[in-house]
């Protein structure tokens, strides 16, 4: 399948962004927050299937040993096709001195254990919506 990849924040439609992210049952803003949050990431990868958003992620970092990986998306006809690896290696690959976090989806976790991510014992987090997150199977 042929997909084009964008590292950079240009001409995105981030209400698109807000969208794709509703689509697949992720947490979502306006669009507005989305750009803010895209915009101050250290990594960001758009997929494109032609001008159609299909997939994107970010990553947030020092640049020099800590990343946290984030808003990792692809539409659900593109998702088993290799958009999100190449998305989240990508990212990778951007921060290749860095250890990597990030916290996926309630049984999006055989993804990433492909791509070698573990699960972390010692993981905590401190969320605004808590309970959301509690009934959503993010936290304990």
């Amino acid at each position: 399948m042929k997909f084009s990849l964008q590292l950079n924040c240009e001409n995105i439609d981030w209400n698109n962004v807000s969208e794709l992210l509703k689509r697949v049952g992720m947490g979502f803003y306006d669009g507005d927050v989305h750009r803010k949050a895209f915009e101050n990431s250290h990594s960001v990868v758009f997929a494109f299937d032609g001008k159609q958003l299909i997939g994107f992620g970010r990553a947030i970092s020092d640049g020099a040993y800590e990343a946290a990986v984030y808003d990792i998306a692809v539409v659900p006809e593109y998702q088993g096709k290799g958009v999100g690896k190449s998305i989240v290696e990508s990212i990778m690959q951007r921060l290749p001195q860095c250890n990597i976090i990030l916290f996926a989806s309630p049984g999006k976790e055989p993804f990433y254990k492909k791509l070698h991510f573990r699960k972390m014992k010692t993981g905590m987090a401190l969320f605004i919506k808590e309970e959301q997150m509690q009934s959503d199977g993010f936290i304990e």
